[in-house]
């Protein structure tokens, strides 16, 4: 578990002084994947410093597994940091050690003993799927690859915090997608707490179970993924989860902008509402997902009826936050519910995030 309570970090005095976080509170319990974003100067990485108090924070406090790490003496912050592991957006490996010489780096440090810990590599490296590279130097592997390196690396003392600070920056949507599974799964094997730094929302989608947005060294939003994808005021939310260009509605329709909320939403729903109202319903665009079971998204439809009232009402008894849109009455082909066809709408592939 990690808390961060009031957090403030300020740089320089005087004239000069930068406040770079400034009252932050945020937790990540057991078992659980909270991501933090924002703008590049937001002070993520600052945030990731004081973390670990790599960078002593001006105020405020940082507590781990109930133990505060502020208050700890430099000789119990160095035993309190094992429980810590960093990923780091570098791999950070040593090029002139082998992948088995990079995890086994830790414990080097540590005086284990020769023999417990080739055990303790081999293990980690198996864990990563890495066993058969042991002894392949970083530039011999793929960007993914050295991140699992990087993984294994983190976890050789056995924390129970791992902190992800941009792991996935800078690779392949294929080897993103392989770490953000390994994370996942180390979180439920190991009972981890995951603090996931990262620019990338779609990131987040597939990784996250709680997000906060950081701006100017203040949390200005943060929640459960789900919650957040489901409330149509959410900026964040909709950051997460962006409405796309449409198809243009035909003449004389009004365009409506649909969100899934927390109820569940009939997978027919459209032509539902078509069969309810006795009207054309026109599927404008759309992307919609199922994160961990649950169908989230937006959708894009113009109904040829001027009946706004009953509109609202329907879409809202079939589970559907409703909001008529500005672009009404445009002129186009579209996809409509009684079974026209044109471009369909995007529809992502399931993600058990």
């Amino acid at each position: 578990m990690i808390r961060v309570d009031k957090l403030r970090k300020e740089f320089g005095h005087g004239f000069e002084r930068a406040v770079v976080l400034d009252g932050l509170d945020l937790n990540v319990e057991t078992r659980e994947i909270s991501a933090v974003v924002g703008p590049s100067g937001a002070g993520k990485s600052t945030l990731a410093q004081c973390v670990t108090l790599l960078e002593r924070p001006t105020s405020g406090s940082v507590i781990v597994n109930g133990e505060s790490l502020s208050e700890l003496s430099e000789r119990e912050l160095r035993v309190a940091r094992r429980r810590i592991g960093t990923i780091f957006q570098s791999d950070g490996l040593f090029s002139r050690r082998t992948a088995a010489a990079n995890v086994a780096l830790p414990l080097e440090y540590l005086g284990v003993t020769a023999a417990e810990s080739r055990r303790r590599v081999n293990e980690l490296l198996d864990r990563v799927g890495l066993a058969d590279k042991a002894k392949h130097y970083p530039h011999q592997l793929s960007g993914g690859q050295r991140q699992r390196v990087g993984i294994a690396r983190a976890l050789a003392l056995r924390p129970t915090v791992l902190l992800s600070d941009e792991a996935t920056s800078g690779l392949d949507p294929e080897a993103t997608v392989s770490i953000v599974e390994l994370l996942k799964e180390l979180r439920d094997d190991l009972d981890l707490s995951i603090l996931f730094i990262t620019h990338e929302m779609d990131t987040v989608l597939q990784i996250a179970d709680s997000v906060s947005r950081l701006d100017h060294g203040r949390i200005v939003e943060s929640g459960k993924v789900l919650d957040l994808l489901a409330d149509p005021s959410s900026k964040l939310g909709r950051a997460l989860q962006p409405r796309r260009s449409h198809q243009p509605a035909p003449e004389g329709a009004t365009v409506w902008a649909v969100t899934y909320g927390s109820d569940p939403v009939p997978s027919d729903w459209a032509g539902l509402l078509a069969e309810r109202l006795d009207t054309t319903v026109s599927l404008l665009g759309a992307s919609i997902e199922t994160l961990r079971g649950t169908t989230t998204g937006h959708a894009t439809i113009a109904v040829a009826t001027a009946h706004h009232d009953l509109v609202d009402a329907e879409l809202r008894i079939l589970g559907l936050d409703a909001a008529r849109a500005n672009d009404s009455s445009s002129s186009g082909t579209a996809t409509t519910a009684a079974g026209a066809s044109a471009t369909p709408p995007q529809i992502r592939e399931s993600v058990d995030a």
